[in-house]
């Protein structure tokens, strides 16, 4: 049994030494990298949320760029309708001064021929009461 005792001495030193030497730097060398491991994945899901925060931004700064362009592009219609709007009032007023212009200018025609039927009246009936009565009846042709 005396030869036992060296053997377990050897056993239990080897133990320790494993405890000292390998275990222990070991068990400190798994915590520090499932530490900086750790530390990575709760780095990465920081810029993971950081990231989705700043699309969320560029998002809404997104729709609001839309709705300003679209917003312009209502106000240029407008602006252009109203222009448009402007041009057909002038364009209907310039077409209506033309149109009381060619009235008055008909009507003079007219009087000017009304007066000049009246002024050749005289004449007219003369001409007609020669053509109708017969010649026996103190009329020449």
């Amino acid at each position: 049994m005396l030869g036992a005792i060296p053997t377990a001495l050897l056993f239990i030193v080897l133990v320790l030494a494993y405890q000292f030497l390998i275990q222990g730097p070991l068990s400190l060398a798994l915590k520090e990298r499932r530490a900086r491991t750790d530390g990575a994945i709760e780095d990465a899901h920081k810029a993971i949320a950081r990231a989705e925060e700043r699309a969320a931004e560029y998002a809404t700064k997104l729709r609001q760029a839309r709705a300003e362009i679209f917003k312009m592009r209502e106000q240029r219609i407008k602006q252009w309708s109203s222009e448009r709007d402007a041009a057909v009032d002038v364009a209907r007023k310039a077409a209506g001064v033309k149109v009381t212009q060619a009235k008055a200018a008909l009507d003079t025609e007219a009087g000017q021929a009304r007066q000049a039927i009246q002024a050749s009246t005289p004449e007219l009936a003369s001409r007609v009461v020669r053509a109708v009565l017969p010649v026996a009846a103190g009329g020449t042709r």
